[in-house]
């Protein structure tokens, strides 16, 4: 089976699963969704949810964001891995989009990797979700099944995210990169899939017997 056929299931399969996958970070706006991306990394969906709750019912714009000061967001998110840093990144990137960009979360990867904590992922979600720019955001859940599906090699995330961008249609990458990481966190997740186990691993490779060593990003 070539990558084609193989993208041909995977895109079936997830879209019967999956039709119309939700943003699984709560927000309000584009802006409490960059947040709410910035907040996440290496960090639970869940446990950012949970604790922006509080956060976006006082400051969910940059202007309330700044006001409320680095030292009282970090009082809000201090759960979370990395609290302290992504505390001075919000306060930061808020001032960054009042100051240069009239309020408004901007609408370019440029513009966006040029905020304070905003990586390329980041920028790409944002892209996707908000400006319905068409992009694929690969995170660790993308990084691992791609590669035990046999679309990429997975050096690293980027290389990760160009061989899937020539494998799946464009009108697809914005629900599919969804769609796989809703498929990770529930069938084919780190520990309980080996790259032999969840059904669609097997459909994909019904002949592997060993288990599939993936490398991390």
């Amino acid at each position: 089976m070539i990558k084609k056929e193989r993208a041909i299931i995977i895109l079936k399969e997830l879209n019967k699963l999956y039709p119309e996958p939700p943003i699984p970070l709560n927000h309000k706006n584009a802006y409490t969704l960059l947040v709410a991306v910035v907040l996440s990394a290496q960090s639970t969906d869940k446990k950012v949810n949970e604790l922006t709750k509080d956060l976006f019912e006082i400051a969910d714009t940059p202007s309330k964001m700044v006001k409320l000061g680095a030292d009282n967001i970090y009082q809000y998110i201090k759960q979370l891995g990395l609290s302290k840093q992504k505390s001075k990144n919000t306060y930061l990137l808020s001032k960054m989009i009042i100051e240069n960009f009239d309020g408004k979360v901007p609408d370019t990867f440029e513009n966006l990797e040029s905020l304070p904590g905003v990586g390329h992922k980041t920028a790409s979600v944002i892209m996707s979700q908000v400006f319905k720019i068409p992009s694929f955001p690969v995170d660790t859940h993308i990084h691992r099944l791609s590669q035990r599906w046999g679309l990429t090699k997975g050096e690293n995330v980027l290389q990760t995210e160009k061989d899937l961008k020539k494998i799946f249609p464009i009108s697809e990458w914005n629900k599919l990169h969804l769609q796989i990481i809703f498929f990770g966190r529930e069938y084919c997740t780190a520990r309980g899939c080996d790259g032999t186990k969840c059904f669609m691993c097997k459909k994909l490779y019904p002949n592997r017997k060993k288990k599939f060593i993936t490398k991390k990003a």
